[in-house]
C-alpha cells in the first residue's frame, strides 16, 4: 500500500504497490519520521512495515518525512513527502529509530518543526510524539526527555492497540495513562522516577503511577499468520529498485555481541507458502528481490525457494550469510542472481575469540566458504571483522591478519581457476557492548586502543594484493557506546550536542557528564542497569552465565527453535 506519486514526492520515482485514503476529518493524521535520510529510511523494512500497517487501519491517514538534505539552511522545514504538510500539523508524529547514533537527529528534526524538545514543556496544540525500532527495544533512556511514549514490541500487534486508546479529546496526561495501562509495550517515561547513588549508577527505577512496573516487549508468536514486503519501491536507496521480503526474526546462534539473537527470541521463520506469496507480489514490479533477515542464510525451506526461483528472471539478495550455511543451492541462487559480492562475517580472527563470542564457525568452515563462493562464480568477498571484544589481546588481533591471509590464498587458488581475481574487503568495526547481550556488562576500549590495533591489522595487510580495509571511526563507536548503555542523563549531553549544531568534540569537552561513565566502564554483575525495566523475557540469569561462560571461552548450543526452560522466553506464564 502506498500513496500514489503525487506533487511532493515525484522526484523519488516511487513505484506504488497499492493506494492509501485520502484524509478525513475524523482520521488520526500521524507523521511517520525517520530519522536520517531518504535513501536511508526507504532502505528500511520496519520503516515500510509500520507505514504500511497504520495505513492500513480504518480511521488512518500515515505520510512519511525524514532529515532533509540539508540542515542547516534556516528555513528548512520537515514535510511528508505525500502532500507536503508540516509534521507539526499532524495529530502523532512517530519516529522509527533503527540505530542509536540517529539520536541526535531527532533532536534536529523536533527543532526544525518547532516542536519543544523535551516532553516536559508540550502543551495541547502540540503533535503526541511516540517512537519505536530497535534502538526503542534496546534502550530508550537517553532520548525519553523527548519521547512523549515508547511502543517497545512488533508493530503488528501493538499499533492496533494504540490507535484505538488514541483519543484527541482529552488531555494529553490523561491520553497517556490510557495508553500506558491499555497498550502492552507501552512506556511513557514521564510516570516512572530514576533515582542515583553517589557513584552514579542507578539506585531505583520505579512507577510514579499505576502503571506497569516492567514493560514487556510483544512479539507474534506464528509468523506464518504475516507477510512482511516492500509497500514502496524506489531507484533512491541502497536497495535499488528492490522488492524486500523479511524471511523470518531472530538468530538461533546466541552469538554473544548481538542483540538480535536475543531481544527477538524465540527465533521464528515464515512458511515458504508466506514467502512464495510475497515473491508472486514482488516479481510483478521487478526482477531484484532482497531476503532480508537476521539469519537467511538459516532459512529451513532454502531448497523450496530455490525450486521456486530457479531459471526465472529473478535476482536474489541477501541481507546476511552464514559460513556454515552455505548449501549448493544458495550459491546457486546467488549464481543465477549475479552477485558479484558475498559477505563473510568470521567476526574474530583467532578460534580462541570464536569461542568467546559464541560465532559457532570455525576456521576451516570460513576457508571452505570462500572456495564455495568463489568457485560458485562470485569474484569478490568482503570479510566482516570485529575489534576490541571482550578478553581480546593483540595475539588475537594478530590472528585477523592471518586468517586474511588464508581467505586470500584460497580465494587466489580458486579465483585462478575460473581465470579471473577479484577483489577482498575487510571491513574492521569496533565492538559496541549492547544491552539484552551477555556483554551488556563489559567495558569498550577506549578510541587509543582501538586505534592501535586498527593500524596493527592495516599495516599487516597493507602489501598484500587485492585486498582493501574499510574501518570505522572509533570517535562514532564510543559515541555510539555511550547511547547504547545511557540512562536519562544522557539527554543532558543530546541537548548540548544539539545546542552545538552537532559539534561534537566541543559537546564532550563542555558536558558535565562523564560519557567514559556509559561506554568504557565495566558493570557488576549486581548492578540495575538502565533497561532493566524491559522484559524480552530472556532472564538475567541466563546472560550473566553466558557471559560467564564467554570469560571461560565457553560454546552454547544454538536455540533449538522449540519450547525449552534454558534462557526463559518459551516459559508460559
Amino acid at each position: 500500500m502506498v500513496l500514489k506519486a503525487g506533487k511532493s514526492n515525484k522526484k523519488y520515482a516511487e513505484s506504488e504497490i497499492g493506494t492509501i485514503r485520502k484524509g478525513c476529518r475524523e482520521c488520526i493524521r500521524i507523521a511517520l519520521v525517520y530519522p536520517n535520510k531518504y535513501h536511508v529510511g526507504m532502505s528500511n523494512l520496519g520503516f515500510q512495515t509500520v507505514y504500511h500497517l497504520l495505513n492500513n487501519i480504518e480511521n488512518v491517514v500515515c505520510e512519511r518525512a525524514f532529515l532533509p538534505d540539508t540542515t542547516d539552511l534556516p528555513g528548512a522545514r520537515i514535510t511528508t513527502i505525500e502532500s507536503g504538510k508540516q509534521i507539526s500539523d499532524f495529530d502523532i508524529i512517530s519516529f522509527s529509530i533503527s540505530f542509536e547514533n540517529d539520536y541526535p537527529n531527532l533532536l534536529t528534526i523536533l527543532k526544525k518543526a518547532n516542536i519543544p524538545l523535551h516532553s516536559s514543556d508540550r502543551g495541547t496544540p502540540h503533535p503526541l510524539v511516540i517512537a519505536g525500532g530497535v534502538a526503542c527495544f534496546l534502550n530508550p533512556e537517553p532520548v525519553s526527555s523527548f519521547i512523549d511514549c515508547f511502543l517497545i514490541g512488533e508493530a503488528e500487534l501493538m499499533l492496533p492497540q494504540f490507535i484505538d486508546s488514541f483519543d484527541n479529546n482529552i488531555s494529553r496526561r490523561s491520553l497517556l495513562k490510557n495508553i500506558a495501562r491499555k497498550v502492552s509495550g507501552a512506556y511513557v517515561p514521564a510516570f516512572y522516577e530514576s533515582t542515583y547513588n553517589k557513584d552514579g549508577t542507578i539506585r531505583s527505577f520505579e512507577p510514579l503511577l499505576d502503571v506497569p512496573a516492567k514493560i514487556r516487549r510483544t512479539y507474534i508468536e506464528d509468523l506464518s499468520r504475516v507477510s512482511t514486503c516492500s509497500s514502496i519501491i524506489t531507484p533512491h536507496t541502497t536497495f535499488d529498485n528492490t522488492f524486500l521480503i523479511e524471511t523470518g526474526r531472530g538468530c538461533p546462534h546466541g552469538c554473544r555481541f548481538c542483540s538480535a539473537g536475543y531481544i527477538y527470541r524465540p527465533p521464528r521463520f515464515r512458511p515458504f507458502p508466506v514467502i512464495e506469496k510475497c515473491l508472486k507480489q514482488g516479481i510483478l514490479l521487478t526482477n531484484k528481490i532482497g531476503l532480508v533477515g537476521a539469519a537467511v542464510s538459516d532459512f529451513p525451506e532454502i531448497k523450496e525457494l530455490y525450486d521456486y526461483v530457479n531459471n526465472k528472471d529473478i535476482r536474489l539478495s541477501f541481507s546476511s550469510l552464514r559460513a556454515d550455511s552455505l548449501c549448493p543451492e544458495l550459491i546457486s541462487l546467488l549464481r543465477q542472481s549475479k552477485v558479484k559480492t558475498a559477505t563473510i562475517a568470521p567476526d574474530a580472527g583467532s578460534e580462541r575469540m570464536r569461542r568467546v563470542i559464541n560465532k559457532g564457525i570455525t576456521e576451516e568452515e570460513i576457508l571452505n566458504a570462500t572456495e564455495a563462493l568463489v568457485a560458485g562464480g562470485i569474484p569478490n568477498l568482503k570479510l566482516y571483522f570485529m575489534i576490541g571484544l571482550p578478553t581480546e589481546t593483540m595475539d588475537d588481533v594478530e590472528a585477523v591478519i592471518k586468517l586474511c591471509k588464508k581467505i586470500k590464498q584460497q580465494f587466489l587458488t580458486v579465483s585462478r581457476s575460473m581465470k579471473r581475481i577479484g577483489e577482498i574487503t575487510v571491513s574492521l568495526n569496533s565492538f559496541v557492548p549492547k544491552p539484552f547481550t551477555p556483554f551488556q556488562w563489559t567495558a569498550m576500549d577506549d578510541e587509543q586502543t582501538l586505534k592501535k590495533k586498527i593500524k596493527m591489522i592495516k599495516h599487516g595487510l597493507k602489501k598484500v594484493a587485492n585486498i582493501r580495509v574499510h574501518v570505522d571511526i572509533p570517535r562514532w563507536a564510543f559515541i555510539q557506546a555511550m547511547f547504547s548503555r545511557g540512562d536519562r542523563r544522557i539527554s543532558g549531553i543530546l541537548t548540548l550536542a544539539n545546542e552545538n549544531q552537532g559539534n561534537w568534540a566541543q559537546t564532550l569537552k563542555e558536558t558535565l557528564i562523564n560519557p567514559d561513565f556509559y561506554a568504557l566502564r565495566e558493570r557488576s554483575l549486581d548492578e540495575l542497569l538502565p533497561w532493566d525495566f524491559i522484559d524480552h523475557g530472556v532472564t538475567k540469569s541466563f546472560l550473566k552465565h553466558e557471559y560467564k561462560k564467554a570469560l571461560d571461552g565457553k560454546k552454547t548450543s544454538p536455540c533449538p527453535m522449540e519450547s525449552c526452560s534454558v534462557c526463559g522466553v518459551c516459559k508460559k506464564d
